[in-house]
């Protein structure tokens, strides 16, 4: 006869199962697209210019989207809010899949682009279901699923954009997100705590205003030009919109940015290291398949199929997830900020080998591979320290913001790297070109160490205690 303690253990293990497969659609299909860009180009009819608003709208609703829904699952509940997403988004494949033209293309990306809080709902979901020693497992695994995946979506991508139609790859992820949700109604828990505030709605308003003007800039500028009037004129708005957050969320008790979370040094730098991980990654993600598609006769490349590009890679995205899970254990033996210290070190590593040597196929397997390791620490890591410093009632709201400051460092990551492969010039840039990229990614790294040093606050055994009290006390359903 089973005990209680085994019912809920399973119980706990059922939820974990579920989330993950909920996590692994939206991180496969983020970047699925990506090899297929240029074949939905010809299939539509569109310039370069306007397929490129396929991520862009998915990159600007996600960062929108992301926060608001991770504190609506805060306040009325993370299961009812994830079954709600999770229909969203099939319905967003669905019509991806059907569309016959870019414009409805785009509008479905849109809405896709709210999966993304999938991520900070199953953060809190988690620690809410499974006891705290469980707790930094299921977080890597379910972290691990969200770096592994998004590199498998580009091996995916390239297998489907090379040998079936473009409509496969959101049919694909219309079934992925079925299945997600009939697991995820049968197997994740109600849930015992809300937050009992109100909804910031002039707080939303504002930050996904300033994100929005942010990230558009971000993504044209390569296009406009840096100091065109339109990039520098949106970069002013996001900012002024940011600090009218600011002003207005320091008066508000249920405020959607808790103003004394940033103020914490833990916080504000684990928020840093999420936005230095999008940055960083995005370096290997355009620059890696782009070598390895270039010919052999432009001096640089190995002259790959897309699916090849993406099978290099494969090493590394597989290392992602062990390396994830294992940030329980080195957070216990060595202290809570060893964990991220060691992730980047890794990273740094592997990105220093690219630059001395990247013309051997052989060369990209393993030193992604290094990469990957120290990508799954550090992704497996974030979560568990916004774990330790927020209270309960917070915790998808937090890993929500912590969700944006990546998707903030992808688009400079992208913009970036885009600018330095623009200024190569016409033709297939020259292998110097994808040095500069890997010491971008060396750079990224090294101040990823440098915040480490200031991402928690104890030794071996420290659990930090919430920042702030909570505004309201958490009450039950």
């Amino acid at each position: 006869m089973t005990t209680a303690r085994e019912r809920s253990d399973a119980a706990g293990s059922r939820a974990l199962i579920a989330l993950v497969v909920a996590v692994f659609g939206y991180a496969l299909m983020q970047t699925a697209v990506v090899p297929a860009l240029k074949l939905l180009e010809v299939r539509l009819h569109a310039t370069p210019t306007a397929s490129a608003w396929i991520l862009t709208a998915f990159l600007l609703s996600s960062a929108v989207l992301t926060p608001v829904l991770g504190r609506l699952g805060d306040q009325l509940g993370r299961r009812k809010v994830t079954l709600a997403v999770l229909v969203v988004y099939a319905i967003g494949m669905a019509a991806a899949a059907a569309a016959q033209n870019l414009g409805q293309l785009i509008a479905a990306r849109v809405v896709q682009g709210a999966a993304l809080a999938l991520v900070p709902l199953s953060m809190a979901i988690l620690r809410e279901a499974l006891p705290p020693e469980r707790l930094p497992f299921a977080m890597g695994l379910v972290s691990g699923a969200v770096g592994a995946d998004g590199g498998a979506g580009l091996i995916a991508g390239g297998l489907l954009a090379d040998h079936l139609s473009w409509r496969y790859l959101f049919v694909l992820g219309t079934a992925i997100a079925l299945v997600s949700l009939l697991l995820a109604a049968r197997w994740v828990p109600a849930g015992t705590y809300v937050a009992a505030s109100g909804t910031d709605v002039p707080g939303a308003v504002l930050l996904g205003g300033g994100l929005v003007a942010v990230l558009l800039a971000l993504a044209k500028g390569p296009a406009w030009g840096w100091s065109s009037g339109r990039t520098l004129g949106l970069l002013a708005l996001g900012l002024a919109l940011f600090v009218a957050l600011v002003a207005v969320e320091r008066t508000r008790s249920d405020a959607l940015l808790d103003v004394g979370e940033l103020r914490d040094r833990p916080m504000l730098m684990t928020h840093a290291a999420a936005f230095l991980f999008g940055a960083g990654s995005y370096f290997f993600y355009l620059a890696l398949p782009l070598y390895a598609q270039m010919p052999k006769a432009a001096g640089a490349g190995f002259g790959s199929t897309i699916t090849v590009a993406g099978l290099l890679m494969l090493p590394g995205m597989l290392a992602v997830v062990p390396a994830s899970m294992a940030v329980g254990r080195i957070a216990r033996a060595l202290g809570p900020r060893w964990p991220l210290a060691g992730g980047w070190t890794l990273f740094a590593a592997g990105s220093v080998l690219f630059v001395l040597a990247h013309d051997r196929m052989w060369q990209h397997a393993v030193f992604y591979t290094i990469v990957g390791c120290g990508t799954g620490l550090v992704i497996g890591s974030l979560p568990k320290l916004i774990a330790d410093i927020v209270p309960l009632a917070r915790t998808g709201t937090a890993n929500g913001f912590n969700n944006i400051a990546r998707t903030v460092g992808s688009a400079v990551g992208t913009a970036l790297a885009a600018a330095v492969i623009a200024s190569a010039g016409t033709g297939p840039p020259p292998d110097s070109t994808f040095t500069d990229l890997f010491w971008l990614a060396t750079a990224a790294a090294a101040l990823g160490i440098a915040v480490a040093c200031f991402a928690a606050r104890g030794g071996p055994a420290a659990t930090a205690g919430p920042v702030t009290p909570v505004a309201e006390p958490v009450v039950g359903r």
